[in-house]
């Protein structure tokens, strides 16, 4: 738990994180995800309760969790002034490497990060793609055991941000390395995370698998508008074969899937009755839809992109 002053900004979460697992931490501005990753990572103190990080205690044994994570946070601490291959040279020789040993991490972590070609450029010139990935890294300079990302790809055009997909995903699965990761953006925990939790006022809401989250909201939904409106009647009765009616856009007809048949079964039985269709939707139920049903709000970040957090 923590407070400030009369705001209680984590409000007694519990969280259990496999080795090798990458977890997806979702929640708007203000929820609390980076007043948890500061307490995790030992930059602010819990005002109650008890943490472990790799095994030590977050307030009695901050030097030994800091030795085994690494962390990449919303503000990267970069100079403007040093260029790429300095700020990896500082980050190792902070960590004791020394000599040819040093040379080459630096090499192999620049080279990791795609930013080889420009390691010798001053860090003002990057862009912010780059400036990411610079700070992931410094992160693993150290081989870290976990991982802690604060919302990593806020601000990055979708190219920078599938690369950094990529290479986080890479971490855990190539060398087991435990991710904790901040985000807004649903299409993000849903392609990178093993289990997903939603934090909303400093309380989690929802816990599990992205798909398991899904399942508990319901099954896909097929909408047909049908090529002759005077058929909407006839094709609604088509459709009640494989679902019930739900909600449709004027003109259209909708079903929630029950089971008996997927979208393939669907456009057969229409042909098999003789029915043309205009269109023909399936929404398959989201991350969205998950935070919406346990919030009763969206996600910003679900529409647009957004900075900073709480």
């Amino acid at each position: 738990m923590r407070e400030f002053k009369d705001v209680r900004a984590v409000n007694g979460i519990d969280l259990r994180i496999d080795p090798g697992e990458i977890y997806g931490f979702l929640g708007p501005n203000g929820a609390g995800k980076s007043t948890t990753v500061h307490m995790l990572v030992t930059l602010l103190p819990p005002t109650a309760g008890r943490a472990t990080v790799a095994g030590y205690d977050v307030v009695r044994e901050g030097p030994k969790v800091r030795a085994s994570i690494g962390a990449a946070l919303q503000e990267a601490a970069l100079d403007p002034f040093l260029t790429g291959r300095e700020h990896v040279r500082l980050a190792a020789s902070l960590h004791g490497m020394r000599g040819a040993a040093r040379t080459s991490r630096i090499a192999e972590l620049l080279e990791r990060v795609g930013l080889l070609h420009a390691a010798d450029r001053k860090v003002r010139t990057y862009s912010g793609g780059m400036k990411r990935r610079l700070d992931l890294a410094l992160a693993l300079v150290h081989d870290p055991q976990i991982l802690f990302l604060d919302e990593p790809t806020t601000g990055l055009d979708p190219q920078s941000r599938s690369a950094l997909w990529e290479e986080v995903g890479r971490l855990a699965k190539d060398e087991g390395v435990t991710v904790f990761l901040t985000t807004q953006y649903l299409e993000e925990a849903d392609v990178l995370a093993d289990r997903v939790g939603i934090i909303d006022q400093g309380r989690i809401v929802a816990e599990g698998t992205p798909v398991a989250l899904k399942a508990e909201i319901g099954r896909p939904t097929v909408e047909v508008v049908p090529e002759r409106p005077e058929e909407r009647e006839r094709l609604g009765a088509v459709l009640g074969r494989f679902g019930n009616d739900t909600a449709a856009r004027p003109g259209a007809a909708a079903v929630q899937l029950n089971g008996h048949g997927d979208l393939a079964d669907v456009i057969r039985a229409l042909d098999g009755e003789g029915l043309r269709a205009a269109a023909i939707n399936l929404h398959q139920p989201t991350l969205d839809d998950v935070f919406l049903a346990k919030t009763g709000h969206t996600l910003e970040g679900a529409q647009q992109e957004t900075d900073g957090d709480a």
